[in-house]
């Protein structure tokens, strides 16, 4: 069951990606085009002690889950426990991360990219689509180590 904190957050961080996606310079007469993050001036963003918590804690439910998901072994529990686990983690960030506005504006994106995994981990794109949403979490925290300063991350391997 969706509560309505996850509906309000989904809201909260979507609306600020969709809103740079509609503005005049990104004018693309109709193709969505997702937003792309960048770097500060090709240096990596600074973090702070909550989002390095909260990314430390979904890269663990991406390790634990991944591997059963690309066996063919994962259940819809272990991808609702998974789905579950990283909506309470960008919970976390958001209510307690507190980043410069720039930084804050391409997390944005890496956490829309997340909660797009997620709500495929947890079937709302179909059974089909549940492994692919561990695997979008996982690229979504990838994209995120290669942007941002956060000290021992190492890159999630990805199926083949």
């Amino acid at each position: 069951m969706q509560s309505p904190l996850y509906l309000v957050l989904a809201a909260a961080l979507i609306l600020p990606v969709a809103t740079l996606a509609a503005s005049p310079a990104a004018h693309d007469h109709g193709a969505a085009t997702p937003q792309k993050i960048e770097r500060n001036a090709g240096k990596k963003w600074h973090i702070d002690a909550p989002l390095r918590q909260g990314m430390n804690a979904m890269h663990k439910a991406v390790n634990r889950t991944l591997p059963l998901a690309h066996a063919g072994k994962a259940r819809a529990a272990d991808y609702d426990a998974f789905g579950a686990e990283v909506s309470k983690q960008v919970a976390f960030i958001v209510e307690n991360c507190k980043l410069e506005p720039q930084a804050d504006a391409q997390l944005h994106v890496v956490i829309g990219e997340i909660l797009g995994g997620v709500d495929a981990a947890q079937g709302k794109e179909g059974e089909q689509a549940r492994a692919a949403g561990v695997v979008k979490v996982a690229q979504a925290l990838n994209t995120y180590g290669s942007h941002f300063n956060h000290s021992g991350w190492k890159a999630i391997a990805l199926p083949h």
